[in-house]
């Protein structure tokens, strides 16, 4: 088999797919996961009892110009990145396009794909703890040399901070009028972090935290 082809067998036609998914991306880390074609040569039989096993067989190949070339300058924390990033989607089954950007303060990976709400989970969960996943390894790794590792899916943080900031302007408005405190729906750190940031650009309220974790909440006070 060349570089570009695997062939790879598991329990079921999903399984090999998977295996072989994941040895061609630990050699092309940042590949296109969508330019992948599988040919099933087995799909294998389960027997009965044990007896007469097979296991299901595929080939997977991608063309030459299909692998996503990791540009020359890109540092090692953000190949790590990319690489980290890559097999945690494959294994959760998300398949699509992984772009990589740095900058003097932070890395940023973003993931396209058309399943791609598997990756960011139900209110986010799943992506926040890829995101903290990712900074604590990055963080221990590269010591002072570290940066902020922002893990994004189809502009989902883009949208949420904005559902998140109207949300935190619309409950100030209301301990404004009301003078009484206003209890928000629970939150993860980094979601409440948004919040607490977007009130301090506010007059007249405060903000804390009360809760624990998954159901930690924000509090707005009257300043």
């Amino acid at each position: 088999m060349s570089p570009t082809t695997i062939e790879a067998t598991g329990e079921t036609v999903g399984e090999a797919k998977w295996a072989a998914l994941r040895e061609l991306e630990q050699r092309h880390p940042g590949l296109d996961k969508s330019a992948v074609h599988f040919e099933v040569i087995s799909e294998g039989e389960r027997g009965l009892l044990g007896v007469g096993y097979a296991p299901a067989r595929v080939i997977a190949s991608i063309s030459e110009d299909a692998v996503y070339a990791v540009a020359i300058d890109e540092s090692p924390l953000a190949a790590d990145v990319r690489l980290l990033v890559g097999r945690i989607s494959a294994t959760l089954g998300v398949t699509g396009h992984l772009d990589v950007r740095e900058d003097d303060a932070s890395v940023t990976a973003t993931v396209s794909a058309a399943d791609v709400a598997l990756l960011i989970g139900r209110h986010g969960q799943t992506i926040d703890a890829i995101q903290y996943l990712l900074n604590a390894i990055t963080h221990r790794t590269y010591g002072d040399e570290r940066k902020d590792v922002v893990v994004d899916a189809a502009g989902y943080r883009e949208r949420r901070r904005a559902t998140l900031e109207s949300l935190a302007v619309r409950a100030a408005e209301q301990v404004l009028t009301s003078g009484e405190r206003v209890e928000l729906e629970p939150m993860t750190a980094v979601e409440r972090k948004v919040v607490h940031l977007k009130l301090k650009e506010i007059d007249g309220v405060e903000t804390t935290s009360e809760g624990t974790e998954p159901n930690r909440y924000v509090i707005v006070l009257p300043a």
